[in-house]
């Protein structure tokens, strides 16, 4: 009887491995090029896999295709790998039905094979940041100094770091689910003074917010309440002084503090990296502001919005709004050579009691916006202010209201730089 069973069973195996091995699947680096017979299983196999819907004539998936070839085997080399895989769209259709694929690309991301639209970057070195945050657990515990050590390594230098000593996780867990795909969050319950010694702090709990690639960081000793954690935390995802870049202002998209904004001739020149250390310790001692700086030799159109050329005298300081209003602060337009740390307390203490003259972007500012939105996109603009006026002019009826965005939206929008580095609306083909 047991023999008999013995070769039942192996009939059933039998007739079962084909549709097993029929689909197997490597991590070897290389992109995965799924189709209908194969969709269901690929997204089975593994705990996250990244998948790009694509039409064969689409430009945007074009330039997209070779991105996805390099970032695919940075992410399968990682200790929670992620596959990457695309699948033709278009021929498809019943996927492409199934998960509401309504343009091309369409990229989503399986998790333990439940899909989440991917809306972040698309060069191959941001994508994989983004995706290796994206995976991350929202608190990773660490049990001891080499621990700390993997976990700072392991983070790297795109994102802010902020490490809990013996801070209880749910303290950090509600902020940092909030904040997940900003910064990396971590609790150690295992260290030495020798830990201590080398992140500069004297007590327990601590929290620890490190901006690796601006070598700078800061510790906060409580109270570790909710509204007090995240307040730091919000107020720890930007360095003390962030260097403006078309990078960079996509980090003050939804910081809603004023920012304080120095401008250089040129911030590689000697007295700009002293001026800049000032602003370091302003900013320590005014976090109701972001700090941030730009020189007019590296970004002249950005500081012309600024009613900044060649003949002003520099540096001169502003607050911002990040929009399109500015204020400028009465007598202290002009930053003297002496003593500049007493001029930048001064010129805070003016902008606090009112002292300002308010004011929005000048002639400049279609300079301004055309280096950030790219020149394409201005021709659009410009394109549809013609059409509208010509309706117009040529008929009696109300005025044509196009629904849009204003002139701050679009500055907010332009911050993500490349616009076919991010995905926008216009980077979907129908």
């Amino acid at each position: 009887m047991s023999s008999v069973f013995f070769i039942l069973s192996l009939s059933i195996v039998s007739l079962l491995l084909p549709s097993i091995s029929s689909h197997e699947f490597k991590l070897d680096g290389k992109v995965l090029v799924l189709d209908e017979s194969n969709f269901d299983a690929a997204i089975s196999s593994f705990d996250f896999i990244f998948v790009d819907f694509y039409a064969p004539w689409c430009g945007h998936c074009k330039r997209l295709s070779p991105e996805l070839d390099k970032a695919a085997p940075m992410l399968s080399g990682l200790k929670k790998p992620i596959a990457i895989a695309k699948i033709d769209a278009e021929k498809y259709s019943r996927l492409a039905t199934k998960y509401e694929i309504d343009g091309y690309p369409t990229l989503k991301i399986f998790m333990n094979g439940v899909p989440t639209d991917y809306y972040g970057p698309r060069k191959a070195d941001k994508l994989v940041r983004y995706l290796k945050k994206f995976v991350a657990p929202d608190v990773t515990l660490l049990e001891s100094d080499s621990g700390v050590t993997e976990f700072v390594e392991a983070a790297g230098t795109f994102f802010p770091i902020f490490i809990g000593f013996n801070v209880d996780e749910s303290a950090l867990s509600k902020v940092a689910i909030k904040f997940k795909k900003k910064a990396w969050f971590s609790v150690a319950k295992d260290f030495s003074e020798k830990t201590m010694g080398l992140y500069d702090f004297d007590k327990a709990p601590a929290l620890l917010a490190l901006h690796p690639s601006f070598n700078e960081q800061n510790i906060f000793y409580g109270p570790f309440e909710d509204k007090f954690v995240e307040e730091f935390i919000q107020q720890s995802l930007l360095p003390l002084t962030l260097p403006i870049s078309p990078d960079s202002l996509k980090l003050l998209k939804d910081d809603k503090r004023k920012i304080v904004l120095t401008i250089f001739e040129d911030e590689t020149h000697y007295e700009s990296k002293q001026f800049i250390k000032l602003l370091r310790g302003a900013a320590s001692a005014n976090r109701e502001f972001v700090f941030a700086y730009v020189s007019f030799n590296q970004w002249q159109e950005f500081a012309e919005a600024f009613e900044v050329d060649r003949k002003t005298s520099l540096p001169k300081m502003v607050v911002w709004d990040g929009n399109e209003i500015y204020f400028s602060v009465i007598g202290s337009e002009k930053i003297e050579s002496e003593d500049q740390g007493s001029q930048i307390t001064l010129f805070l203490e003016r902008y606090k009691d009112g002292k300002t003259i308010e004011k929005t972007f000048g002639p400049s500012f279609f300079g301004y916006i055309t280096s950030l939105l790219g020149m394409r996109t201005v021709y659009i603009l410009v394109f549809l202010v013609a059409v509208i006026f010509l309706i117009a002019t040529i008929g009696k009826e109300e005025p044509l209201v196009v629904g849009g965005r204003d002139r701050s939206e679009l500055a907010a929008a332009a911050a993500v730089g490349d616009s076919r580095d991010e995905r926008a609306s216009d980077d979907k083909e129908d």
